[in-house]
């Protein structure tokens, strides 16, 4: 990437103030996409509804963006409703319109932008010819309704049923601008492993995955190098992985060989006996020492030192997690909706709003020289957010004033680089409530 200057930088966004294009995410959704989306899915509405569908997409990123402002008042404030009907929305009307949208726009709209933006960033950020991606699992909470407990379920422990029910993800990410590129999710009680085997088919040719030591198995990565092109893992060794050396590559570097279980091979008879790969041990300071499993067996193409840096680029999908968890949802217990359809497309709505504040911030890096990784996800968020709010509410002859302090700000979103020598242990700042739990109660027949 060339570097340049951050003069330069804020003379090319002062230009683009100029010509109209500002930090605005709504330009990034084609209008012709969410068309496309309402026809495809059968959800095409009447221009003369009094909230048409298209606006009510717009509506479900805004749900995403503003947690703690009521639905109903999200129309007035983001200027959603046709002219003559901008005041006076009823609660019921807003639901209806969601009702009426379902989740399969919002699901046709992430999955068609989420192909484009996450592979060509992960394809513009590669390392030495293959585009970085991870895969991870997670849960969300959502509204404990009896509909969303039956459908998603929860955890259960010696304190009895989770509080809320959860919803189980697991998520394609490009590591390098967290922009993700695939996501599956469904009840708590599915496996993450089992949720993420449907993204294998998303992972493109000449590619790295990098993944946790819970998907070492060659149920799952044989497949994964032997069905695509120049395709690759990388993940850790468990402390029970056995395997039988062939051939030392260098210091703490070997070739190796790994058994295939029977029970894989009777779940998948296309598995072979055996299959190889590369075993790296190192140990960083203040931690214990640790090994790497990976397909890519050719030392000199692909060296030991790199694939360790690499490896610990696994976190920025757990970062990037954060960012929806803490940021977007802003540490609320659950998300909002009630029932199984409005949960999904809540869900799509919060992973489409996610990329669109990434796929800004990967724009506004490139001006600045710098990964997207090194600008501040709060601080653009909070940028998006006010301009939109303002954006509705602005007269034209206003604008120019406001994008030119909002191209002010830009250099400000740079954060320093990070500091590697860290470490965080694992303890708790904040004891937890002794209150009593409140858990679900059976309903007695």
């Amino acid at each position: 990437m060339k570097k340049i200057t951050l003069d330069e930088a804020l003379e090319r966004v002062v230009d683009d103030v100029n010509v109209g294009r500002f930090v605005d995410i709504r330009r990034h959704l084609d209008p012709t996409w969410i068309d496309a989306a309402l026809h495809a899915t059968g959800t095409a509405t009447l221009r003369k509804r009094r909230l048409p569908a298209e606006q009510v997409v717009w509506l479900v990123l805004g749900m995403a963006l503003y947690r703690r402002t009521p639905i109903n008042e999200l129309v007035d404030r983001l200027d959603l409703v046709l002219p003559g009907n901008a005041k006076g929305m009823a609660g019921s009307a807003v639901v209806e319109a969601r009702a009426r949208l379902g989740a399969d726009p919002i699901k046709w709209l992430f999955e068609k932008s989420a192909k484009k933006w996450a592979h060509e960033s992960a394809r513009k950020d590669a390392w030495r010819g293959l585009a970085l991606y991870g895969v991870d699992g997670s849960t969300l909470r959502v509204s404990d309704s009896t509909e969303n407990r039956a459908h998603y379920g929860g955890s259960t422990g010696q304190r009895g049923d989770s509080g809320y029910p959860l919803v189980r993800i697991a998520t394609l990410m490009a590591l390098r601008s967290h922009l993700m590129a695939s996501v599956e999710f469904g009840p708590y009680k599915q496996s993450e492993i089992s949720l993420a085997s449907s993204l294998w088919k998303e992972v493109p040719q000449d590619s790295l995955l990098i993944v946790d030591r819970g998907f070492l198995s060659a149920g799952i990565l044989v497949p994964l190098s032997r069905d695509g092109i120049n395709r690759h893992w990388l993940t850790r060794a468990k402390s029970t992985t056995k395997w039988r050396v062939i051939e030392k590559l260098g210091k703490h570097d070997d070739l190796v060989e790994f058994n295939v279980s029977a029970q894989a091979r009777a779940r998948d008879p296309s598995l072979p006996k055996t299959y190889r790969a590369r075993v790296v041990r190192y140990e960083k300071k203040g931690h214990r020492p640790s090994t790497l499993v990976t397909s890519m067996t050719d030392h000199k193409a692909f060296p030991s030192s790199e694939l360790v840096a690499l490896y610990h680029e696994r976190w920025e999908l757990e970062i990037g997690y954060d960012e929806i968890k803490t940021q977007m949802l802003d540490r609320q217990e659950s998300i909002r909706s009630k029932n199984v359809e409005g949960v999904a497309q809540e869900l799509w709505g919060i992973f489409l709003a996610y990329n669109l504040i990434r796929l800004e911030m990967a724009r506004n890096a490139a001006k600045l020289g710098v990964h997207p990784i090194r600008i501040s996800f709060v601080g653009a968020m909070r940028i998006i957010c006010d301009e939109w709010t303002w954006a509705s509410a602005s007269t034209p002859g206003s604008i120019p004033k406001n994008l030119a302090r909002i191209s002010e700000k830009i250099a400000e979103l740079v954060l320093p680089l990070r500091r590697t020598e860290r470490l965080y242990p694992r303890e708790v700042k904040i004891k937890m409530s002794s209150y009593p739990r409140k858990r679900p109660k059976l309903a007695v027949s």
